[in-house]
């Protein structure tokens, strides 16, 4: 996250209504919704959950129970429940 002085960047007129509400103390301004990627989409994360779903899935429809795939993936029978749901 960067800092910046309001003074630099805000117009006057802005910056005095905004002086109004908050004075002398640090604000943080949250991106625009539109702008903000969803969760893992930066990292991969998104991505690698993903395949492995769709892994389980497809393990689960070929006979995998949930016990073995819950061993396999190291996760619980409850997570791979919602998954295979």
């Amino acid at each position: 996250m960067d800092y910046f002085n309001a003074k630099d960047i805000i117009p006057p007129d802005l910056l005095r209504e905004v002086q109004k509400y908050i004075n002398g103390a640090a604000i943080y301004i949250p991106l625009v919704t539109e702008v903000r990627k969803s969760w893992g989409i930066k990292n991969g994360a998104r991505r690698k959950y993903d395949e492995r779903n769709a892994e389980i899935k497809c393990l689960h429809k070929k006979g995998m129970s949930v016990p073995q795939l819950a061993g396999k993936f190291f996760l619980s029978a409850d997570s791979i429940r919602k998954i295979v749901r």
